[in-house]
């Protein structure tokens, strides 16, 4: 079967800082190997993306590097809102971790979320990494701002079900679920290991994970949050939170399609038409990838193209594997091999990226 090339929101590449988890090369080839020709890439690196110069820095890399199309965040920080609003028309959005998060950028300060919504772009995307109480105020402050809002990696019961008082009430709210919280709950952390089950969102219980299929109408966007990390340092005595998930993504959500629990509809309204919406990207002329939605497999790490070399869903049963892809007329991947040279991919936010 041919699907559109899937649009990743929310996927953390660790270039710069940590490039031997991730780097712009390597993540984009398994971004390709997933099906994904998009993606965007979030700000807490290390140094994180807060600044001018550390956009330009972060650009020239994916330029030189990226095999897909890309876009890069900028990150919210405790003095940056006027100067970030200078550089915005570059980055793919604006980021706001208001709770745990993986490197410094996290605000506890409401007010300065204000400054961050009164300076921004109005036709710009915002999104925050906000749970529980602090998401009901952060709809809360895009409300009284009259703006809208994306949530991060929405993962419990109670996430889910003021998401939708908050749409039935109008409220200009879009979200999105990572599939490792459609698949994953805390019942797995004996398998996997207190290290390798280490995530943000955490894992959370099976009844928060049966609201969200409940709720999947709520539901904008399936973003996989890939956030690799070495086996030594997963299996480590302090674990850093985040699962690679890039090339697991399409063939977990293919196997809910053959059980029933999703269509192919939902699939690309979650994975293309949504994405490209909310966040305001280019059309991708000519570009398209083949799956043969039958074929049955095991997922194995050894197979993947991601540097961190390993899967929280090592030894799954999935149905679907992806055959092919093309990307403006060219074959990208093929059976396995990314094609794709580095540089090949376009950034969304670069003058002309939109084809004519």
């Amino acid at each position: 079967m041919k699907l559109p090339g899937l649009i990743d929101p929310h996927v953390h590449l660790r270039e710069p800082g940590a490039t031997h988890k991730e780097d712009w090369d390597s993540g984009t080839a398994a971004a390709l190997a997933g099906g994904f020709t998009t993606v965007l890439a979030m700000p807490n690196t290390q140094p994180p993306i807060t600044n001018k110069e550390n956009m330009t820095r972060v650009l020239s890399a994916a330029e030189a590097k990226a095999r897909c199309d890309y876009g890069q965040y900028l990150g919210a920080g405790a003095d940056n809102a006027r100067s970030l609003s200078q550089i915005a028309f570059k980055s793919a959005g604006l980021k706001l971790y208001l709770d745990q998060t993986y490197g410094p950028l996290r605000l506890d300060d409401m007010t300065l979320w204000l400054d961050h919504f009164r300076s921004w772009p109005r036709d710009l995307p915002i999104v925050a990494h906000a749970e529980g109480r602090t998401m009901a105020a952060v709809i809360l402050m895009a409300a009284l701002c009259e703006r809208s809002i994306h949530l991060a990696h929405v993962s419990t019961r109670e996430e889910i079900l003021i998401i939708r008082a908050a749409k039935n009430h109008g409220l200009h709210v879009t979200c999105e679920v990572a599939p490792h919280h459609l698949f994953l709950t805390q019942e797995d952390i004996e398998n996997l290991g207190s290290g390798r089950s280490e995530v943000r969102p955490r894992l959370a219980s099976p009844a928060d994970r049966e609201a969200l299929w409940d709720n999947l109408g709520v539901i904008d966007c399936f973003a996989t949050d890939h956030a690799p990390h070495t086996l030594q340092e997963k299996d480590s005595s302090d674990a850093p939170p985040g699962f690679p998930g890039l090339e697991t993504a399409l063939p977990l959500l293919g196997t809910a399609v053959q059980d029933g629990r999703l269509t192919w509809e939902q699939v690309i309204s979650r994975m293309h038409d949504n994405p490209r919406r909310i966040f305001h990207l280019p059309e991708q002329q000519q570009t398209w990838i083949e799956f043969d939605s039958q074929d049955e497999w095991i997922i194995q790490a050894k197979n993947t193209h991601t540097r961190c070399a390993w899967t929280p869903f090592e030894g799954w049963k999935v149905s679907g594997r992806l055959l092919r892809v093309v990307l403006r007329g060219i074959e990208v991947y093929r059976d396995g091999e990314v094609l794709a040279k580095c540089g090949s991919g376009r950034n969304v936010r670069r003058s002309g990226a939109k084809d004519k």
